[in-house]
Order: structure tokens, then sequence, then C-alpha cells
């Protein structure tokens, strides 16, 4: 085990202390069965109890499958909307997945929240997933006051590969005049960027459950439909041209990376030959709806109010933290909630029971929580 996997160990034990672990290997097969139980969950989900505070309901928003969650109790105005679109790599996760994370923000927020139910890649391949969404999100947006939402509240929401989603959504919107401009959007460990797998959060937990380095490329690939024998040249950076390099330079140096997120160890990457059969094989990996964090400076700058949640151990992690800079260099307001204990999935999995709930995770909910409260 490198360093970082016994930190990750080490965690577990102190959040599980009540459990006799005997062994190292005893708390590492522990490990290996919160991984197990994140896969089926993220599949199937767990059916939650029903609830007494939430009027809960399956729609269609033109052609895309949606379940709206609407408070109870009675308001005198209108309510925030909050659209959320999951993770899952666009092959993975459900509505029913998600359940409790959306029912969490309906109830403890007061808000009409609406989980997106974008067809699944491969079967739909991509872009499908981002186009449900964006379809989903403009049907909202006109017809909120239906549903008792104030169309100048909407936030779009998601984790992973959702908030990857989310933010290639609320880049679609800002050039359109015929909807109401999004009040917010939270992204949740995102992937931003598909350009260079060796920043320092990638070395420093490339073998760190959930989201390992190599796993990351490959699922990115298969959600792409694309040969997954480029998975070692996508790693070296192969894929990039150096016009391409230079332009990407100023969003993605690790310089635009705080110190702090370089002290568990980072080595500048030694730049690789280009192969234009690569680019060719991968070019989408580059595209703006894939990786948001190199749209231009123009959709950036118009870009709304942001809440971006990173996770120390995370090979995302400085996604966010590029995003971040880019935003705030472009004066959009960004609040940032960095888990200095978190891991990828951590806040999917809190409302999911002790078992798999760590405080970083719930940390997470209380922060999101905080902010749409605000919006």
């Amino acid at each position: 085990m490198d360093t970082t996997q016994k930190i990750l160990l080490r965690q577990l034990q102190k959040t599980y202390s009540s459990i006799p672990f005997k062994s190292t290997a005893e708390l590492q097969i522990f490990a290996g069965f919160l991984l197990c139980s994140f896969s089926r969950i993220m599949m199937d989900g767990i059916p939650p109890p029903k609830d007494k505070h939430l009027f809960i309901k399956d729609l269609r928003f033109e052609k895309v499958k949606v379940r709206m969650y609407q408070p109870k109790m009675s308001t005198t105005g209108q309510r925030r909307g909050i659209l959320y679109f999951h993770g899952g790599v666009g092959r993975l996760g459900s509505i029913q997945a998600y359940e409790r994370t959306c029912r969490y923000f309906a109830r403890k927020t007061n808000s009409v929240v609406v989980s997106v139910g974008y067809r699944l890649a491969p079967e739909y391949p991509y872009p499908t997933q981002f186009e449900d969404c964006l379809t989903a999100t403009i049907h909202f947006m006109r017809t909120a006051q239906d549903y008792g939402v104030d169309p100048s509240r909407i936030i779009v929401c998601g984790d992973s590969s959702g908030g990857t989603l989310t933010a290639a959504v609320a880049q679609a919107l800002v050039n359109r005049r015929d909807v109401p401009k999004l009040r917010a959007q939270i992204l949740i460990y995102p992937f931003l960027q598909g350009a260079d797998f060796n920043l320092p959060s990638y070395q420093q937990n490339e073998g760190i459950p959930v989201l390992l380095k190599e796993r990351t490329v490959s699922l990115g690939l298969k959600y792409l439909n694309t040969d997954l024998s480029a998975v070692n040249n996508v790693l070296q950076g192969c894929h990039v041209s150096e016009e391409l390099r230079l332009k990407y330079q100023k969003w993605l140096s690790p310089d635009n990376i705080p110190h702090e997120f370089k002290t568990r160890g980072y080595t500048p990457s030694t730049e690789q030959p280009f192969s234009e059969q690569v680019y060719t094989l991968v070019k989408a990996l580059l595209e703006p709806v894939f990786s948001p964090l190199l749209s231009e400076d123009s959709v950036i700058a118009q870009l709304p109010e942001t809440f971006i949640l990173t996770c120390e151990y995370d090979v995302l992690r400085d996604d966010g933290l590029l995003y971040k800079k880019r935003l705030e260099d472009h004066g959009v307001k960004v609040t940032l909630c960095h888990l200095q204990e978190g891991f990828h999935g951590t806040i999917f999995l809190a409302l999911y029971g002790k078992i798999t709930s760590f405080k970083s995770g719930l940390k997470g909910l209380e922060k999101i929580t905080k902010f749409l409260r605000l919006m």
C-alpha cells in the first residue's frame, strides 16, 4: 500500500472505531465491502421509506423522465427549484439510486427538487445524457410557476459526472434569451477536464478508491464508446497537441493550484510526443460538453454563482480547484467546500445509513444545504 491508501484506511478505522478490526487485512476487506456497496447502490439504489413531508411524482419533461419532490408544508410565496443530475459516468446511476439525496435537499431547504432520469450509455450514446439534462432544465425553467417555483431561483446541481453535466448545462444556457438566468450551479466533486491526468490530485490519489486514476480514463472512454487501447496514451497526454497544450496551459497549470494541495507530493510530468491518431480517436475528451473547464473565456464569464465541493482523497480534486480559479478570474462568485478527509462518493453514501456515512459526507451535505438556503 502507498501512503495515501494507508491514510484512507486509518480514516476508515477511526470512523468505524466500534468495529474490532483484528488486522489491516480485515480493514481492507471492509473497505472492499464499502466499494461493492457503493457500486450496487449506484446501479439499483435502496428504496427509502415513504416520506410524509413530500409529494413525490414521476413526470416527463418532453421526452425525459423526471421525478419531482415537493414539500407538503404550506408556503406564502414561490419556492426555489433544484434540478439534480446524478453521477455514474453516463452509464450508471438512476433516479431511484439518488432518491435519498433528492428527498434530503427538498426537505432540508424547502425546495422543489427535480431528479433528472437522463438516458444512459451505451444504449443511448454520448452526448444524449447532456441533451436530456438540457431539455429537462429548459422545460422546468419555462414551466416553473406551474409547480410553485420562482423562475429566477432555479439551481442546477450534480455529483461526479453529474457535476460535469451541471457545468455543461449552465454553460449551454448563458447565451439563451428565451429562458430565465440560472440562480446558481452546484458542482459536487465534478470531472471537468480530459486534457491533463497528471495534476497533483491525480498523482496523489491514483490508487485511492473509489475512483482510481486509470479507471477514471477507462470509464470516460467507455462513456464515449471509444477504444480502450488509448488509455495509456491519454494518461501520458499524447492526445493533446502543442497548440492545444499552449492554449490550455493558462487554465490547467499546476501553478494555479494552491501550494497546500501539493504537500502530499507532486512531480511535474514530462511532456510526451503528440499522436494525431490518438487525438482523432479521443478528441471528444476535449469538447466543452465533456470538459467544461476547457470552455472559452466568453462563456465562463457569464456563468452564475457557483458552489464547488472537492475532496482531498479524490483524483478530481484539482479539476474543482482549477475551475474555481477560472470562474473567480472572470468575476463569478464561488463558494468552495473542501473536505479534508473526504473521498469521491462520500456525499452520495452519507444518506445510506451508519455503515456508509462518513463525517466528511455529512459535513458536505450541511454546507450544500446552507448554500441552497441563501439562494
